[in-house]
């Protein structure tokens, strides 16, 4: 006895359809999970830390087989609130050298206390090898007179009024660990007071 032979159409017919879930709405919010609960949009996570990139050098390696290109990042972070931070990072594209310098710059924060116009407690020089950088305390609505790599540090420390002068070496990397050894420096009046009973 012969089978009939079934179409796919009269086979399609016959099996019952299951019903289709609800599958959101186009504002991007979609529907009911598996378990009940709801959907919830990705936050994005705020950033604690402002980033300025202060400079990327490209960085040529001549190999057996060619030239090895690479990049170098400097880049300075802060909260505007006082603490601020540097680092470098060195990779193959400029994004993940930018990264990795953000995550060295975590890694290396300063605290500096800022006095009531938004400026520092007392004049100082900051040294670092052959840069060394002067900074001035200044009245309100001065602003930050600054070049470059030391005005990302005063700015992203929170100094809304500053005089800056850099001697001898400009080169970025010099400048930032000098404006820091500076800041590092600083005194507050209380520790003035201590200091001379």
């Amino acid at each position: 006895m012969a089978e009939e032979v079934k179409t796919t159409e009269q086979v399609a017919e016959k099996a019952p359809r299951a019903p289709r879930a609800p599958r959101g709405d186009f504002k991007g919010n979609k529907g009911p999970r598996k378990d009940g609960k709801k959907f919830s949009p990705r936050k994005r996570e705020e950033k604690q830390y402002d980033e300025r990139v202060v400079s990327i050098n490209r960085i040529s390696k001549t190999v057996k087989g060619g030239k090895h290109m690479r990049f170098a990042a400097l880049v300075v972070i802060g909260d505007g609130k006082g603490n601020f931070g540097y680092g470098t990072g060195k990779a193959a594209e400029v994004p993940d050298a930018i990264r990795k310098a953000e995550e060295a710059a975590k890694k290396n924060m300063f605290h500096i206390t800022i006095v009531k116009n938004g400026t520092i407690s007392h004049d100082i020089m900051g040294e670092f090898s052959a840069a060394k950088v002067y900074l001035k305390p200044a009245p309100e609505g001065t602003g930050v007179i600054a070049g470059g790599p030391v005005r990302a540090v005063l700015e992203l420390a929170g100094i809304k009024n500053i005089y800056s002068k850099v001697y001898g070496s400009r080169t970025p990397i010099n400048c930032i660990r000098a404006t820091v050894n500076g800041l590092s420096n600083l005194k507050t009046s209380a520790q003035v007071a201590l200091l001379r009973k």
